[in-house]
């Protein structure tokens, strides 16, 4: 049995003398023939991969068990095959596993199938005539699924090698269910208070009490940066978690100072101070974390503290983490693993919420048994691209905090800070004695329109009066550029879009300026591309300009161009970023800011899209494309070279001068996604929504958008209501990773 297609391009389920019409949707019994028959339900997936709705990757997995199965014997049941590509469909679409439950509750919602914009391949019938996900398994019930689990070896509760685990409801592809139960493993097994520290009155306590006191003044009211220090060095593993200018990196300076004064005053060290890491997903993000950390140090009242502590003692050096674990070309796995960790006594990772689970697991891997992990981020943000949402899911209890009498009591005695009654809990679980959340913002004061925005978004209170402001401009900070416009003219607004992508100001829409920041005093008006583009093109330099003129040049240019940032939600369609790249690149080459619109030339930002570890470039990481002058060539004529500058990466203010012919994965990037600006931080950013819903679009990513913006925060909508109706819709990732902290199943790592 096999599957065909039509003259007219209609695909027919070939079900036999049943299905009578070719073409029309199947009936409830060739549906059912579907779960009888593994060769229909084979023809079924390879319908949706035509379609655009699944990938040929998720088709590969279910042919893998049903060839595993019959390789043991057994006649693997359809439901089990589909249940198997449903499985590597959620990995794709960042889930950690499948829930049977919330499968069979909402087949569509649970699976975004069919997808809205789904490519159709020439076959535009397709789509209208197959039967959905949520038709088939309108049939099914949970028994039956774990029925069609439980008749087949090619599933476990994961106490044995099988390419399918489940657990409860949850059904893992058996690689994300090891990663998730070795995370878990790692965190339990750190959440133990240090012996050291358990006493609030022992020597390391009173020492820690000092240095806190010694780091943080006096407050009227309750300085949750200093808890969450004395929180954090309580035990090895710990998360910092708070909104925008909320003090992570402040806090985490001040507590890896604490902690080194704790170590030169234990005997027992011998006055060894702890070997500190500092890491980052991204490259964009380490330079970030780099800059901020280093100017916090210098801030440190080091001869205040007890243990000696100096400058050295107290790393500013941030790399990327495939860089501290060593990535290997065409590998998955790192030079740093169980057999051979990381030289640390403490890592630091920011920017947690975009560590897959697969990274994160590896992390554990690397570190030595005795070190402490503390990650720092942002737990409303947007999680990671890939699979898992780690940081996401170990704070969904942060809020309301849940410390028990005992921490809350410790917290008291070693930092002199009540914990509020409202965050006590006596039936607190270990996690919440891990997790700190800072909840006063030092960037924004309380009048800031981002602030407000961001708040309104993330706690999905977004209402007429604050959307009213934003588009009356009654905010200083923030202006929603056409939210007057109840229907928004495609190539009108687009067009708009370009120009305030080119100078920055509101007046691309109307004639109308905007105010100045009262947090941030009396700043220079928004600016945007030709900014940097002005200072590139009169760069007064010459050919004979020493290299040091050169690299002062790229780092004031790659510094301007991160003054402005368009972002987008989707990537493709004129809202998109391709779309919109192109056309904001042709306005350029039209004010005569750049010499052309394609292909390579002087002034062209770009995005590494993926790692290059040839290179040492990283995904994320951000270049501006500069003509040097040549010595002339034989005819005594001028030559010029194109040279891509990049931040040096290594914690230094270096730069790389890399050749385009080098680089490989990239693209323009005068717009880039929302997803991609995670890490990253631009004075002002202007988020571009499109003209209808589409399943990225979340709460998640509308804070995300709004808090990349500094002092500035500028809105375009191809129709007004996909805000509103965005930050309605959160990301529910499914995962199992706070149950598996509450267990203790032990991992079979065959």
């Amino acid at each position: 049995m096999s599957r065909t297609r039509n003259s007219d391009h209609q695909f027919d389920l070939d079900l036999g003398d049943d299905h009578a019409n070719p073409g029309e949707p199947p009936s409830a019994p060739e549906m059912a023939a579907v779960l009888t028959e593994g060769e229909h339900m084979e023809n079924l997936l390879e319908q949706w991969q035509d379609a655009g709705w699944i990938r040929e990757l998720d088709i590969a997995f279910a042919r893998l068990i049903r060839e595993l199965c019959r390789e043991q014997g057994e006649s693997p049941e359809p439901l089990l095959l589909l249940l198997a590509a449903m499985a590597s469909h959620q990995v794709g679409r960042g889930h950690v596993c499948i829930d049977l439950v919330s499968l069979l509750d909402n087949a569509g919602q649970t699976l975004a199938l069919p997808p809205e914009e789904a490519p159709r391949h020439g076959y535009p019938e397709l789509v209208d005539t197959l039967p959905t996900p949520s038709d088939i398994l309108s049939q099914v019930t949970l028994p039956d699924c774990i029925a069609a689990m439980g008749a087949t070896s090619a599933v476990s509760d994961g106490l044995h090698t099988t390419p399918l685990v489940q657990v409860d409801t949850r059904l893992y592809l058996r690689r994300l269910w090891r990663y998730e139960q070795r995370i878990a493993e790692g965190i339990r097994s750190r959440l133990s208070p240090s012996p050291s520290l358990a006493d609030a009155t022992s020597p390391s306590a009173t020492t820690l009490r000092q240095a806190l006191d010694a780091l943080f003044s006096p407050r009227n009211d309750v300085d949750y940066q200093k808890l969450a220090c004395a929180l954090a060095a309580r035990n090895r593993f710990a998360i910092i978690t708070g909104g925008p200018g909320t003090g992570k990196t402040t806090t985490v300076v001040n507590l890896l100072a604490a902690l080194q004064a704790t170590a030169g005053c234990d005997s027992s060290r011998g006055g060894r101070k702890f070997r500190i890491r500092l890491a980052a997903p991204t490259g964009k993000a380490a330079a970030r974390l780099n800059e901020s950390i280093g100017n916090a140090v210098n801030r440190l009242p080091l001869d205040q503290l007890p243990g000696n502590v100096d400058l050295a003692d107290i790393p500013t050096r941030v790399t990327t983490l495939h860089r501290l674990l060593g990535s290997r070309p065409d590998s998955r796995k790192f030079r740093h693993h169980r057999d051979n960790p990381l030289l640390v006594d403490i890592l630091v990772i920011d920017e947690a919420s975009m560590v897959d689970v697969d990274l994160m697991a590896s992390v554990f891997d690397a570190l030595p048994d005795h070190a402490q992990l503390i990650l720092l981020g942002d737990k409303d943000q947007l999680a990671s691209v890939d699979a898992g949402a780690v940081l996401g899911e170990l704070c969904q209890r942060a809020s309301e905090s849940h410390y028990q009498p005992a921490t809350a009591t410790w917290l008291k005695a070693v930092s002199g800070e009540q914990v509020p009654q409202t965050l006590v809990d006596e039936h607190g679980e270990p996690l919440d004695q891990a997790v700190a959340m800072l909840r006063k913002s030092y960037r924004f004061t309380e009048d800031s329109g981002i602030r407000q925005l961001a708040e309104a978004v993330n706690t999905n209170r977004l209402d007429q009066l604050t959307l009213k402001r934003c588009r009356d401009a009654a905010f200083d900070d923030v202006i929603w550029l056409n939210g007057s416009d109840r229907a928004p003219d495609l190539e009108a607004t687009l067009e708009g879009i370009c120009r305030h992508a080119i100078t920055g100001s509101p007046k691309a829409f109307r004639n109308r300026g905007v105010g100045r920041s009262t947090d941030h005093g009396e700043l220079a008006p928004p600016v945007g591309y030709q900014h940097y583009l002005t200072l590139m093109n009169h760069r007064g330099l010459e050919a004979d300009s020493p290299p040091e003129a050169w690299d002062d040049l790229a780092r004031q240019v790659l510094e301007a161009f991160g003054d402005f940032q368009v972002l987008c939600a989707l990537r493709k369609g004129p809202w998109g970023v391709e779309g919109l790249n192109d056309r904001i690149a042709r306005r350029l080459l039209e004010a005569r800011l750049i010499p052309r619109a394609e292909g390579w030339y002087a002034g062209r930002p770009i995005l590494i899209t993926g790692n290059d570890y040839n290179l040492g470039l990283m995904n994320g990481d951000i270049g501006i494309t500069f003509s040097l002058p040549g010595q002339g060539n034989e005819n005594g004529e001028p030559d010029t070279t194109l040279r891509v500058a990049f931040p040096s990466g290594d914690g230094t203010d270096g730069i790389r001068w890399i050749s385009p012919s080098r680089l490989q994965q990239l693209e323009t990037v005068y717009a880039m996604t929302v997803h991609k600006s995670q890490g990253s931080e631009f004075n002002h950013t202007c988020l571009v929504l499109p003209d209808r819903m589409s399943p990225v679009l979340t709460r998640e990513l509308i804070y995300t958008g709004i808090t990349r913006a500094r002092s500035w925060f500028s809105l375009v909508t191809g129709d007004p209501d996909v805000l509103t109706a965005s930050s309605r819709l959160r990301i529910r990732r499914a995962s199992g990773l706070a149950e598996a902290l509450r267990s203790s199943v032990p991992v079979n790592e065959s």
